[in-house]
């Protein structure tokens, strides 16, 4: 565990180094958020609450979808296909350690950066500029923290997935871009699921993506408890599960293809 901590804490003083880089992004995340918001509270306007959610709660929701957009990488994330495509995954590959737990690693050390750089004060300006709703209890941030730390293993397991395809294609990033989109529409950062219609939503909501974005954002906005909180948290875990583990398989895959082809 020690080798792994070593990873996540090195990649977030690597971010670290991209101080300006991050304040132009922080200030397109906030310019952004403002403009989303008001969109979507002119769209609430006279209309009351709508599937649980009030005019504050939509606004509150649109600001922690762009506080969340780094930490869980919604942009795209090429890392791991950059490796294979220059051939330095070989090195990687043979290394004493595991191939998925050091790429894992490196992405929590890059969304604690972004936790602690982007998402705050994306949040902050949120606040200031609307007011937001924030959870009213001590368990719940916790609950919150737990939540999002479940959102990116779900993200990368989708993401690392997606970058091992370049051992088998020639234009990973067109099938990124293809299936980013889809990631943004599916996991409620466009639009809060629960807007959905009724014949879709319950197929989006049994899909992986909403894990990403719609539950920490509900979660947040104290929308669920009990019984109903503990089957989030639940559904979110069970797909961080079976997306490292898929990935494993496909690790498996590929590197029985880079022995066989004499890499």
């Amino acid at each position: 565990m020690r080798l792994y901590w070593e990873l996540a804490r090195r990649q977030f003083q690597q971010q670290l180094a991209y101080r300006t880089a991050n304040l132009a992004g922080l200030v397109t995340n906030a310019f952004f958020g403002y403009i989303r918001a008001a969109i979507l509270l002119a769209a609430f306007a006279g209309q009351g609450t709508i599937v649980g959610y009030d005019a504050r709660d939509v606004v509150t929701y649109t600001w922690v979808t762009q506080a969340l957009i780094m930490i869980v990488s919604l942009w795209g994330w090429f890392d791991v296909e950059k490796t294979i495509r220059d051939g330095s995954v070989v090195s990687d590959l043979s290394k004493p350690f595991s191939y998925l737990g050091y790429w894992l690693a490196r992405d929590y050390g890059r969304s604690v950066y972004f936790l602690l750089f982007r998402c705050l004060p994306v949040l902050l300006v949120g606040q200031l500029t609307y007011g937001l709703r924030w959870p009213s209890s001590p368990f719940t941030w916790l609950l919150v923290l737990v939540s999002v730390a479940l959102a990116v293993t779900v993200s990368f397991g989708w993401r690392f997935l997606i970058n091992l395809t370049a051992f088998w294609t020639t234009d990973t990033r067109g099938l990124a871009s293809i299936t980013g989109a889809a990631v943004l529409f599916l996991s409620g950062f466009t639009l809060p699921v629960r807007l959905f219609p009724d014949w879709l939503r319950p197929i989006v909501q049994a899909l992986p993506f909403v894990s990403i974005t719609q539950i920490p954002c509900d979660i947040f906005l104290e929308q669920y408890h009990g019984a109903a909180l503990v089957r989030l948290l639940g559904q979110q875990a069970l797909w961080a599960t079976g997306m490292l583990g898929l990935a494993q398989l496909l690790v498996w895959r590929a590197t029985r293809r880079v022995v066989i082809q004499g890499g």
